[in-house]
């Protein structure tokens, strides 16, 4: 599995998306999220490339546990809606390339993310 990340890549949500993705990290984690970056993000196994996209960062205010989530949504095969992932920033989860590589390994595992 291969991953590379580009933080000087313009990836930042529009309006819309971005509001979908505050929303989503604040109901699912109950918390205030605030934007601070994005950055773009392409995972590959062998010669498939299994996500693309960019991902964001939000400071987060009242969380027991964690200061910062990555936030991205993603179009699922078969489905018709892109589905939001929020993955908080804790051990062993340290940038936006281990959110999407362990949301990744989750759904490639079988199990259903809380996200």
């Amino acid at each position: 599995m291969s991953t590379a990340s580009d933080p000087n890549r313009d990836n930042a949500p529009s309006r819309a998306d971005f509001m979908v993705l505050k929303q989503a990290v604040e109901e699912l984690h109950g918390c205030e999220a605030n934007y601070i970056s994005s950055e773009h993000v392409r995972e590959s196994f062998g010669d498939t490339v299994v996500f693309d996209g960019g991902v964001s960062l939000f400071g987060l205010s009242g969380h027991p546990a964690a200061t910062m989530c990555f936030a991205w949504s993603a179009q699922e095969s078969g489905g018709s809606a892109a589905v939001v992932h929020a993955v908080l920033r804790m051990a062993p989860i340290d940038s936006s390339r281990d959110a999407v590589r362990a949301s990744l390994a989750m759904k490639s595992s079988g199990v259903k993310s809380p996200y």
